[in-house]
């Protein structure tokens, strides 16, 4: 199991440059973990889609879909403490904290592009190439 961030969930799902990569990751352990805010990241994102007139409505209510099947049974509530706490100490949102939380509570690699997780949380984030290796 790994925990992935929104942006992965979407690169797998909209079709684009990145998508080879997260299809990759996905071959290598299609067990994908996140915590329940992913569904409101991902709402945005399909919005932002939606609003520079690059999907029908129909698309992103099909696409969300398709995520929500492919992250059933593995969204986690988080800690709030443990999201503050991680957010104080690192100085990255918290809502990327909250993904971090989750890797640690799942005892989990965190996969994703976000750079600022990536420096600040070492020892649990990967980059979406390094895991696809």
């Amino acid at each position: 199991m790994i925990v992935v961030d929104t942006n992965v969930i979407a690169y797998f799902l909209i079709k684009g440059d990145r998508t080879p990569l997260a299809e990759a990751i996905f071959e290598k352990d299609a067990h994908w973990a996140a915590p329940v805010l992913w569904r409101s990241e991902m709402r945005s994102v399909l919005t932002g889609y939606l609003r520079r007139g690059l999907f029908t409505l129909a698309d992103a209510k099909e696409l969300m879909s398709d995520a929500e099947v492919t992250l059933r049974g593995n969204e986690y509530d988080v800690d709030s403490a443990r999201t503050l706490e991680l957010a104080d100490l690192s100085g990255c949102t918290t809502y990327d904290c909250e993904f971090v939380c989750v890797a640690e509570a799942l005892s989990a690699s965190l996969v994703t592009s976000d750079s600022e997780l990536l420096a600040a949380f070492p020892s649990i984030a990967v980059s979406m190439s390094g895991f696809a290796k």
